[in-house]
């Protein structure tokens, strides 16, 4: 089973490094086994179904089978590095990773992308540093030459597909990475080539680029009309709109307005909590057995009887705490969710810097926190490893020999690190304090080490300090109060009832400004929204809805508006449309006022403007995306080139930010760039247009796809 390990992690890593999607990971592994129907395609046809791409049904079993894979490794990766996920957060990864790999797999058959078992072989018997068993380590190679044996390489292949279990299920996830990744290594190839950059398109940037312009310019911004005496209309906008159709295409959703009544302790819950922990420290101060008091009034911090430096102990107080008396109780003070009491235990001095060597046997992947080896047999192969060097062994040649990790070709050598350093607590623990020349053989959640320290040097304070905590919590009054108000709210019969309800009682709503989506796990700040957002999709315009309780507190929702998916309406779309209508309707205002053929003098006489110049810098080119002093002007720069603007003032322009009047004073050129810099410019060029090709290329193809999002119905 190790051996398998080490190959899927080392050997993969080459072919699988291509795989830069957010749809592969655990979903390749086995996404496609054992799923493929009578309906075609890799997941079969059943009606109980969560969606469909493209027709092809996602079936409720492999979807409830990969959130649960999903979940479990959140769960695994929370116990090492911090908060989990919400399980609505994880269902949408899970599908949008189902859907992502469905339109791929669909992609690459369409293209006749494969990876044959021919393939396979060549990578297991090459001598390709991509090759998993030349990666593996001396097993699989020929000492005298380093080379692969190809009869080692054949018996353990043989030996692996014959194995049952985890094994043989290891082997068959390995090679279906590998086959994956090759699949995606090839379409990432296709695209890379679909990059073409045209002489002719050289020789035109080339040109452009070159020449410079000069100009002289009136600008009119459009804030010389006020706002306020421009009116848009709902029919002007629903004609913009359907002129613009692809801008404006909406998601079916809901529009909604809550109200939060907060369930967090009261002033009066605090003060009662505080005086609880301020009535245990005349006894917390005389308390022999510190542990046991601790435990016999449940403290919120457990008891730890390590000395820290202050740098690791996690308190907001300290700096303060740590200039106490050993023997002294300090507090009731706040710290987060907690009224706490702290007493110092003791002081003593550590080392600032310490050395070890390892050899560590591991029983999880320290990256996907997956199982490697069984507990019981990592620590009866760590405790022999032990015995053999408490009985003379060379620690480096065991490490060498078995150790797993970076350090085994350095005898197992950690180098001096610090108390702060990223190592896990319990092998600081291990090994700050103890003398030098200890060895023993630890555990942490990477599995057993046996570690020797070899050396310290400096040395810091560090400090036992036993904490007393209570958390202060929400009394049934508090709890009951808030639910009381949201009870009253929710009895409104209708939006309107429920904004005269709010005005009367001087409560603020939240008009969330978001579409809320039917498959939505949360809502803003409400983080596990989804029983809400079920409710308001049953719901109609105008309900009001029970109380849900959420966060600490309790919400009550009511649905503004209903949305239907299809084009936006006047009133939705206004927000983004209204300006851009104003400001065409000032363009025509100011270009009436400056008439067809204005000269420079007319036109800034005409609003009170100046007559500047722009360019004399060589700044202005036909490739350029800003004038200095203008913005994004794209038809001043198109303008500035236009040979007819040097002879006479142009007509008015209709630009971004206000109408323009220019005269193109001259049309110069740089120098040409040297060959080198030529050859530069073809060769970004030719990488921005690879880039292109490769951004977006899977939501190009979500675009195409026909998507059913049915997971609402169960979850």
């Amino acid at each position: 089973m190790q051996i398998i390990q080490t190959i899927r992690d080392k050997g993969a890593a080459v072919v699988i490094a291509v795989i830069a999607l957010s749809l592969i990971g655990f979903l390749l592994m086995d996404a496609k086994s054992g799923t493929k129907g009578a309906g075609g395609g890799f997941f079969g046809s059943l009606s109980n179904s969560v969606g469909k791409v493209n027709g092809e049904p996602v079936e409720k079993a492999l979807f409830d089978e990969k959130f649960t894979q999903a979940d479990a490794n959140a769960e695994q990766q929370a116990q090492q590095y911090g908060r989990k996920p919400e399980a609505g957060q994880i269902r949408q990864q899970v599908w949008d990773n189902i859907v992502g790999l469905k339109i791929f797999s669909a992609e690459a058959e369409k293209l006749g992308l494969g990876f044959t078992s021919k393939e396979l072989n060549s990578l297991f018997f090459s001598n390709d540093q991509g090759n998993p068993f030349l990666q593996a380590g001396a097993g699989f190679t020929d000492p005298a030459t380093g080379r692969l044996d190809a009869g080692k390489v054949s018996q353990k292949i043989s030996e692996m597909k014959k194995a049952k279990g985890k094994e043989g299920d290891s082997y068959n996830q390995m090679t279906e990475q590998i086959k994956d990744g090759s699949i995606y290594a090839k379409y990432s190839a296709l695209l890379n080539a679909s990059a073409y950059y045209p002489s002719w398109m050289q020789e035109k940037e080339k040109a452009d680029n070159k020449k410079f312009a000069n100009i002289s310019y009136v600008g009119v911004p459009y804030n010389v009309i006020g706002d306020s005496t421009i009116k848009v209309s709902d029919d002007e906008i629903e004609s913009y709109v359907q002129k613009h159709k692809n801008q404006f295409k909406q998601e079916a959703g809901r529009m909604i307005s809550y109200v939060s009544f907060s369930q967090l302790p009261s002033t009066e819950d605090s003060a009662k909590t505080k005086e609880i922990v301020n009535n245990l420290k005349e006894t917390f101060a005389t308390e022999t057995n510190t542990k046991a008091f601790i435990a016999r009034n449940t403290s919120s911090i457990e008891f730890d009887s390590n000395y820290l430096p202050k740098s690791r102990i996690n308190s907001v107080a300290i700096d303060t705490i740590i200039k106490q008396p050993v023997g002294t109780v300090y507090g009731p003070y706040v710290d987060g969710v907690n009224y706490v009491l702290a007493k110092v235990l003791g002081t003593k001095t550590l080392p600032d810097s310490s050395r070890a060597r390892h050899i560590l046997i591991p029983t999880a992947d320290p990256q996907t926190g997956q199982p490697i080896m069984e507990d019981s047999i990592a620590k009866k192969k760590a405790d022999s490893i032990f015995t053999a060097i408490k009985g003379g062994a060379d620690f480096a040649v065991m490490a060498k020999q078995f150790g797993t990790d970076g350090t085994k070709d350095k005898g197992g050598d950690l180098g001096f690190f610090g108390f702060s350093a990223p190592m896990v607590e319990e092998f600081n623990q291990a090994i700050f304090g103890k003398p030098v020349g200890t060895k023993e053989v630890i555990r942490t959640r990477f599995g057993y080490h046996v570690i020797e320290i070899t050396g310290e040097k400096g040395s810091m304070p560090a400090y036992k300090i036993a904490f007393m905590a209570k958390e202060i919590f929400s009394s049934d009054a508090t709890i009951g109060n808030a639910n009381n108000n949201a009870t009253k709210l929710s009895g409104q019969k209708s939006g309107k009832d429920f904004d005269d309800y709010l005005a009367k009682n001087g409560l603020q709503k939240v008009s969330w400004p978001a579409i809320v989506k039917e498959n939505d796990y949360q809502v803003g700040q409400l983080q596990d929204a989804r029983g809400l957002v079920k409710w308001v999709f049953e719901a109609k315009k105008g309900d009001v809805s029970e109380p849900f309780n959420i966060n600490d507190q309790f919400v009550v929702v009511t649905v503004d508006k209903v949305q239907e998916e299809g084009t936006q309406d006047a009133k939705t779309a206004r927000s983004m449309v209204e300006g851009v209508i104003r400001n065409k309707k000032k363009a025509e205002a100011i270009i009436k006022t400056l008439g067809a053929n204005p000269t420079l003098e007319s036109a800034a006489t005409a609003y009170k403007q100046q007559v500047l110049t722009a360019g004399a810098d060589s700044s202005i080119t036909f490739n350029s995306q800003i004038i200095p002093n203008l913005g994004q002007e794209p038809k001043v720069i198109g303008a500035s080139f236009n040979a007819a603007n040097q002879t006479k003032v142009s007509a008015p322009i209709e630009g971004n930010t206000g109408v323009f009047v220019i005269k193109v004073n001259s049309i110069g050129e740089k120098p040409a760039d040297t060959p080198e810099a030529e050859a530069q410019r073809k060769i970004q060029q030719t990488t921005n247009l690879r880039n292109q090709a490769a951004a977006g290329w899977l939501e190009g193809l979500k675009n195409q796809a026909t998507i059913k999002d049915n997971r609402s119905k169960y979850y």
